[in-house]
């Protein structure tokens, strides 16, 4: 080759590259895809994420892996995330909480390590109402019952959660704030799962739960439900009474939803959205969702986003109400 034709050539391929700038994005995905779990096996993420991760593998023609990073309530998964390289190939799981974390920062005075803007929306599947539970060996057969045995006995009730400030330590918090201030006896653990074996074994008496993390073990009769969080009552739970209904104005869901770095490529969220859809819409999907109790709360990138933003407003509002909590 001369090389007149060897500077065409380059010069060519040059124009190609500024003519289409998604060129090198074109075969996304060409390895495995990676979501990150940043809670133990058992909660939210992980229920949603499990069956997500087995449908999308076939749409999108590569392994899609969970990796759980789990701590601090879900942020130490998030921060992975938030610094990963932004090629669509890490990608995350995370909850209600991922809205609260720069305002706990901010509420200890602390640098936060990453904030909302850190990540991009891609798609919501769930949204779940949570439930007051207790163990099965307790006496409480109401939420009046639990809330009067812990006025006479303050700092006696143990609950376990999923962390300070966490997706199961939130709605646990406004309970007690709009109870009075009633005072129970805090077990914080890394995540759903944990928390929720830890009142299987008594170790804790009381759990605020997404429905679809404890559905089975409420069926099982370990369980039972006092109250629910939801504007309206559960489907899976018709029996259970809303806080609402109770006389407390209090709603709180537990959505999942599917975030990637803050400078993905606009061409690989692209290709991400129509494939997450097709497999959150799939009959395999939807099924097992509906083994959890739980009904397809699926929203696209334009109005997860929205739904975002609304829902982060009232999770920073309810950190600013509850104030600063140790332990």
């Amino acid at each position: 080759m001369d090389r007149r034709r060897f500077i065409a050539g380059s010069t060519a391929a040059t124009a190609a590259f500024a003519i289409h700038p998604g060129f090198a994005q074109e075969n996304y995905p060409a390895r495995a895809i990676t979501m990150i779990n940043p809670f133990p096996p058992g909660g939210a993420a992980d229920v949603v994420g499990r069956p997500l991760a087995a449908v999308l593998e076939p749409i999108v023609k590569q392994p899609v892996v969970i990796d759980t990073k789990a701590g601090a309530a879900g942020a130490v998964g998030a921060q992975v995330a938030a610094t990963a390289k932004p090629d669509g190939y890490t990608l995350l799981l995370h909850i209600t909480s991922i809205s609260g974390f720069a305002e706990v920062d901010k509420l200890f005075d602390r640098q936060p390590k990453f904030t909302r803007a850190d990540f991009i929306p891609i798609a919501r599947f769930v949204a779940d109402p949570c439930v007051v539970v207790v163990n099965d060996q307790q006496p409480y057969k109401s939420l009046k019952e639990l809330t009067d045995a812990a006025k006479a006995k303050p700092d006696e009730i143990i609950y376990s959660s999923s962390g300070l400030y966490g997706a199961l330590h939130m709605p646990m918090a406004l309970y007690q704030k709009a109870a009075g201030g009633l005072k129970f006896r805090h077990l914080p653990t890394n995540g759903g799962g944990p928390a929720l074996t830890a009142v299987l074994g008594n170790n804790a008496q009381v759990l605020v739960s997404s429905v679809s993390a404890c559905l089975a073990q409420i069926k099982a009769g370990k369980l039972k439900p006092l109250a629910l969080f939801g504007a309206e009552r559960s489907k899976a739970l018709p029996d259970t009474p809303t806080m609402k209904e109770l006389g407390y104005n209090i709603e709180y869901y537990l959505w999942v939803g599917l975030f990637a770095p803050k400078g993905t490529p606009d061409s690989v969220i692209a290709y991400l959205r129509p494939k997450v859809k097709e497999a959150a819409n799939s009959d395999a999907f939807k099924q097992a969702m509906n083994n959890l109790g739980q009904d397809l709360g699926y929203l696209d990138q334009p109005e997860f986003k929205t739904f975002w933003d609304a829902d982060a407003a009232r999770i920073e509002a309810a950190i600013k109400e509850i104030g600063k909590v140790q332990g």
